[in-house]
């Protein structure tokens, strides 16, 4: 039981009437208003002819998030007048959601004054992320254009390592001491200026004179307490706290394990420092999730606005890469060249054998680099997913060598079908093994299994492909 009530009726009316940012603007959410082809091809109509009043109109209902897609749909020839164009719309949210290759270009069109007035308007968590891939000099040009308080929270988080929660985390969060009541610190939230208190927030950290956690307390606690209640009494003290040096996707992983909304942040003395919440966290698990997509493939970033220079250094070393492994698997080919000028079928027969293994070995990696991302692959199981691989590696080596042994022996020979069904078996056990076995690999070796553990994999189970089956054929005296 509450023991007095916290809002009347008319407290509780009053505040919505004032508050215009909770109304729908049916305008502004109007799906016509989005970014259709013929929606883009009017603005870029009115930037061609520079009427500015007209692409502002056509601008002006768009939420902040479609305003940055605009951006990143046009040329970047067009970029600097659409913000001429809209200079009162290039908020804080819109420059906190651009590409990061679109922002950058941005910020180094805008002088060091506009980018600080930005800068200001954002969370410090956004506003490192506005500066911190911009030139040193650039960087201090806009930090010395910002309010001191700020700068210093901005350079603090810049000394921490990139994807770190130091770089990443909130300064903004809201602490009491443990001797607090329920009251006093409803009281404190009603009294406080707006400036002084993080825009959105779910729980009150409870902190010693030290200033390090003791506990954390959920909103919603506080409203159902009476407010004679310590604070001590109704906060949760098993709390997960998240050092400023772990790496982003740790936090991630930390977040999705235990269903978190925020989670306090400290330093390596333990004091409170910041906050993660649940929508940072969003961005991190996306970012990670296409980041190791991206590097299994060896596309770079992947990004259709990174700088073509950028995309052809990225691309070319594994391409180049896997040209020396391909120039491996020709090398096996060549040895039992006699063997396949004898049986053309060999020749026919052997793509397929090193495709389905290439194809048993990419699926293998790309459940074990999910699992060392996740956390869920470690030292202490690491046999246990090797022997769990290459269970299921024989059963579907059984089944595929089944199926493409009776094929072969109807269309050309039993001894044929027996040798490339043994081929295939061998090929993906192999292929389940390399699978698991080069992440992991990789990982030891403090390297991201993601970055090339793709080229290694197709190399073994080709060459392994090419060499079981022309050797047993070579073997079985079908060619020699």
């Amino acid at each position: 039981m509450v023991d007095e009530t916290i809002l009347d009726d008319d407290a509780l009316a009053a505040p919505l009437e004032e508050r215009p940012d909770d109304r729908v603007d049916d305008e502004r959410h109007d799906e016509d208003n989005r970014l259709k082809p013929e929606f883009v091809r009017s603005v870029i109509d009115a930037l061609d002819d520079g009427d500015t009043g007209r692409v502002h109109n056509l601008v002006e209902p768009l939420h902040e998030a479609d305003v940055a897609d605009l951006f990143e749909i046009l040329d970047a020839g067009d970029r600097p007048l659409l913000a001429a164009a809209i200079p009162d719309l290039m908020t804080g949210e819109v420059i906190a959601e651009l590409n990061d290759y679109v922002r950058d270009d941005m910020m180094e069109a805008l002088p060091p004054e506009a980018v600080a007035e930005i800068a200001e308007q954002l969370d410090t968590d956004d506003a490192v992320q506005l500066l911190e891939d911009l030139e040193p000099e650039d960087q201090a040009a806009i930090l010395a254009e910002m309010e001191p308080e700020d700068r210093a929270a901005i350079e603090s988080a810049l000394a921490y390592p990139e994807e770190t929660a130091g770089r990443l985390m909130s300064r903004e969060f809201v602490a009491a001491p443990e001797h607090m009541t329920v009251g006093d610190i409803i009281d404190y939230l009603r009294d406080a200026d707006a400036d002084e208190l993080p825009t959105e927030f779910w729980e009150v950290f409870v902190v010693d004179l030290a200033h390090k956690p003791v506990g954390t307390c959920q909103l919603s606690w506080i409203m159902r307490a009476p407010r004679s209640t310590p604070l001590v009494e109704v906060m949760k003290r098993d709390q997960t706290l998240i050092p400023v040096t772990m790496d982003q996707e740790e936090v991630g992983n930390m977040f999705q394990k235990y269903a978190l909304i925020s989670a306090a942040v400290v330093d390596e003395n333990g004091r409170l420092v910041g906050q993660m919440t649940a929508d940072d966290v969003v961005h991190i698990v996306s970012e990670e999730a296409g980041e190791d997509v991206l590097l299994l493939s060896g596309a770079g970033d992947g990004d259709i606005n990174e700088p073509i220079r950028d995309a052809y250094v990225a691309r070319v070393r594994w391409l180049v890469a896997n040209l020396g492994t391909a120039v491996v698997a020709s090398a096996i080919i060549a040895m039992f060249g006699a063997a396949i000028e004898q049986l053309v079928a060999l020749a026919v027969l052997m793509p397929i054998v090193a495709s389905i293994g290439g194809n048993a070995g990419t699926q293998t990696m790309a459940v074990t680099v999910r699992a060392i991302a996740m956390n869920q692959l470690t030292r202490a199981n690491t046999r246990r997913m090797i022997w769990r691989e290459l269970r299921v590696a024989l059963l579907n080596g059984a089944t595929v060598a089944v199926l493409i042994g009776v094929a072969v022996a109807l269309l050309f020979e039993p001894q044929l079908g027996g040798v490339i069904a043994a081929a295939m078996m061998i090929n993906i056990l192999v292929a389940g093994l390399a699978g698991v076995a080069v992440p992991v690999i990789f990982e030891r070796l403090d390297q991201d299994p993601a970055v090339a553990s793709s080229v290694f994999v197709t190399m073994i189970t080709d060459s392994m492909g090419f060499f079981a089956f022309l050797g047993l054929a070579v073997a079985a005296g079908l060619a020699g």
